[in-house]
């Protein structure tokens, strides 16, 4: 019997690596990845196929013959969100998609009552009535955390001042608030969703959170790998002055530390995704063990 096709947007991306491998790892697939460097593409996909989110031909092209996408748009990349969702949205439509997974993220205007605006939250959020309202037989919305992955980036620990290294945020360092996980981990929430349709493909979210951390909790899991942190919590207004794009990592934590990252009732979500997902998820204090910063870098 020939396997079925899934197209895999942002194949080269942080989210797509990981779901390109947790496909192929659930063998039941054929995986296309979809990148605008197709030839240069060196990773685990059975197919590389050229894809633009702002060229709606070349999504047709991708999603010819295939299943089911995966869809992740990239704010930081001063991407117009919308406009790249409405283009996969109508691809899709055209070449007969049958289950369309959409990566988005909690809708912060709404949930806050507007008290925070964080557009590369709430610019996914959006979309979601979009997919919804498409009609496809399946869809399935997954929200991918605050990733592992970030604290060897730019939220990484910093030296200080004071001659130690941590963070300098606006949040309190003993709220619970940030739902975290490996973002390869999402792979096996997507590949879980494209296995069983018929259990979250009625416009079910599943929310990637291994855990629930407040940044005490990140200095520990540091700490028993063998590495001291510090903190020192700043107000927002001091905070968005310290470089652009501040001000939306302020508003940004002012909303974890009232909501979390996932917002309100959120422990379904997360159950569904850890009930679906392929393989289990890695604790963070196994993925610094595996992940130092050095090692990274």
């Amino acid at each position: 019997m020939e396997q079925k096709s899934i197209v895999v947007l942002g194949a080269t991306g942080a989210q797509g690596k990981g779901v390109v491998n947790a496909l192929v790892n659930e063998g039941s697939f054929h995986v296309k990845a979809a990148t605008r460097n197709p030839q240069s593409y060196s990773g685990a996909a059975q197919e590389a196929v050229y894809a633009d989110l702002n060229d709606l031909q070349s999504l047709k092209d991708a999603f010819t013959d295939a299943y089911g996408v995966f869809v992740v748009t990239n704010f930081w990349e001063g991407a117009d969100e919308i406009a790249q969702s409405k283009n996969a949205i109508e691809a899709a439509k055209a070449t007969g998609i049958q289950h369309f997974i959409w990566s988005t993220l909690p809708d912060v205007e709404a949930i806050s009552g507007a008290a925070f605006e964080v557009p590369h939250f709430t610019g996914k959020a959006k979309v979601d009535d979009l997919v919804k309202s498409a009609g496809f037989k399946y869809s399935t919305f997954v929200q991918p955390p605050f990733y592992y992955q970030n604290l060897v980036g730019m939220l990484g620990p910093q030296p200080k001042q004071d001659g130690t290294t941590g963070w300098t945020l606006p949040i309190d360092p003993s709220k619970k608030a940030i739902h975290m996980a490996d973002i390869n981990d999402l792979g096996k929430v997507v590949a879980g969703a494209f296995s069983q349709p018929e259990k979250v493909g009625n416009g079910h979210y599943l929310a990637l959170a291994t855990e629930l951390n407040s940044f005490n909790d990140i200095i520990e899991a540091y700490k028993a790998n063998g590495s001291e942190h510090s903190f020192t919590h700043v107000p927002s207004e001091i905070f968005s002055n310290f470089f652009e794009g501040a001000q939306e990592l302020a508003k940004m934590f002012g909303y974890f530390e009232n909501y979390t990252y996932m917002g309100p009732d959120s422990a379904s979500r997360i159950a569904l995704a850890k009930e679906i997902a392929t393989e289990k998820f890695v604790p963070l204090r196994e993925w610094l063990a595996q992940n130092s910063v050095e090692s990274v870098k």
